[in-house]
């Protein structure tokens, strides 16, 4: 029974992760930290689920990135410029989720997510901002569709730096901040901002992946029952993306966040 929920874990992380340029880390590691009792008969530890949920999300961001890639959405340019800084960054983030007690890992990583609940929310109501970037950016998309970008080579690795150290230690992959800053602050079209933050995270994914499985941070059961979830979804929340943008869908996942969230800081509180 535990196999099957897990299964389904990792299936709903990817999807919703793969829908939004999230990675579903942000879903993977707060339902293994607060069901590992319950479901698996002893606590998992942060720095496991961290580790644990960054490995899976390897998979996830490969099988969206693929998808994405064949519908001509992936911006592999601006990508590789993103994961120049988030890839080191990763790594250097995994080191640190050692560093830190499960209470106050509880706690930040809850303040996190109700952040990116505010960002999420807020994205809808925001227009991209009319900035002249120094670097200006065109793409064709796989439907012919030519989109017109760009942003600041120091601010774009500055951001790739942030993302990628809050990657490494909270196992979400970055996309909660790369989709909605790229989105706004660099005008990419939210399904260009999607499908190309998708690639960052599959290679930071990597890099992270590699400290945490280092430190002995990664459990490969919780893996190998996580990975075949994160398959299924991450393909199939590519397909759903592009056919629909689902609010109610959205709007589930994001009272979804903020219950998991207010729940992490209530516990991270208490242990501290």
């Amino acid at each position: 029974m535990a196999t099957v929920i897990l299964v389904l874990i990792g299936i709903v992380a990817a999807l919703f992760g793969s829908i939004v340029g999230l990675g579903g880390g942000i879903i993977i590691v707060p339902a293994l930290v607060l069901l590992g009792p319950g479901l698996l008969g002893g606590d998992v530890s942060s720095q496991t689920a961290v580790g644990t949920s960054l490995a899976v999300l390897i998979f996830t961001a490969m099988t969206s990135t693929w998808t994405y890639h064949k519908q001509g959405k992936v911006d592999f340019r601006s990508g590789w410029l993103l994961f120049a800084t988030s890839g080191p960054a990763a790594m250097a983030g995994a080191l640190l989720t050692n560093a830190i007690p499960q209470g106050p890992f509880q706690l930040a990583f809850g303040l996190f997510m109700l952040a990116m609940f505010g960002l999420m929310v807020a994205r809808e109501r925001m227009q991209p901002l009319r900035i002249d970037w120094p670097i200006k950016r065109s793409f064709t998309d796989g439907a012919g569709v030519v989109h017109q970008y760009g942003y600041n080579l120091p601010l774009a690795l500055t951001i790739g730096l942030a993302v990628g150290l809050c990657s490494g230690l909270f196992g979400i992959g970055g996309g909660s901040l790369f989709v909605p800053i790229m989105v706004i602050l660099f005008r990419f079209p939210p399904h260009i901002a999607t499908a190309s933050s998708m690639f960052v995270i599959f290679l930071s994914s990597i890099l992270g992946s590699v400290v945490h499985v280092w430190h002995g941070n990664v459990d490969w059961a919780l893996f190998l029952a996580l990975a075949p979830g994160a398959l299924i979804g991450g393909r199939l929340g590519a397909v759903i993306a592009s056919r629909l943008s689902g609010p109610q869908l959205m709007w589930l996942f994001r009272v979804t966040l903020l219950i998991m969230a207010c729940y992490l800081i209530f516990k991270g509180a208490q242990e501290i």
